[in-house]
């Protein structure tokens, strides 16, 4: 299967939370607290890894970057990253935006994703095209964080916003069983189990597994 030939579908149940994700970024949202929160997914979560990020980078020379579910991130604000934009920290080039619930999509082909505090927002069923959809649009390497736990906000609905928690082993078994399709992208997984901790995996790819003089491969 090539990159090209892949369209990822959604189910309705997908679309359902898509438009309370929605409602949410124009309206704001409920905590498990009884708070009403009224900025919603504004916070540039990738700021929290930025120095394992910007290595990571320098490493397989990215110069274009798409933020998959990049919520209100701004990489051209001053300031935000250490008296720097977010673009001009990374030494990037190009960056490109995809935001449905925002309705912001500039998805192409580039050197590097970035999916931060996204896919535990994703209906079970639906990972699968999405992970393949952030997977086929990198051409070096896709860098994604996930959370293991539940979220401070609720749904419209009333349920947590993180609607798949699952280990961080589980996250890395769902990621590399796709990753095989995909054999010149390398992946750098961080499963955060808290809003403070987080567990970085290994650089992988599958290229690498086929290029290794022994069957067992420990990545």
């Amino acid at each position: 299967m090539s990159k090209q030939q892949f369209q990822p579908s959604m189910s309705e149940k997908g679309k359902a939370l898509v438009a309370m994700y929605e409602d949410m970024a124009l309206n704001g949202y409920s905590t498990r607290h009884g708070e009403k929160i009224s900025d919603t997914y504004n916070s540039f979560e990738i700021y929290k890894f930025r120095n394992a990020i910007k290595s990571v980078f320098a490493r397989f020379q990215v110069g274009s970057v798409l933020d998959y579910g990049s919520g209100g991130s701004d990489w051209d604000k001053n300031n935000a990253f250490e008296g720097r934009s977010a673009k001009s920290y990374f030494g990037l080039e190009k960056v490109y935006r995809y935001e449905p619930a925002r309705k912001i999509d500039e998805r192409r082909d580039v050197d590097a994703v970035v999916c931060f505090d996204v896919l535990e927002h994703i209906f079970i069923s639906d990972l699968p095209f999405i992970i393949r959809d952030i997977l086929k649009r990198a051409s070096k390497l896709a860098g994604v964080n996930v959370a293991c736990y539940e979220a401070n906000a609720l749904l419209p609905n009333g349920e947590n916003a993180h609607v798949t928690i699952r280990e961080p082993s589980w996250w890395k078994g769902m990621i590399d069983g796709i990753s095989v399709e995909f054999p010149e992208t390398s992946i750098f997984l961080i499963c955060s189990t808290s809003y403070g901790e987080a567990n970085g995996f290994p650089i992988f790819c599958d290229l690498e597994r086929h290029e290794a003089e022994t069957f067992k491969v420990d990545n």
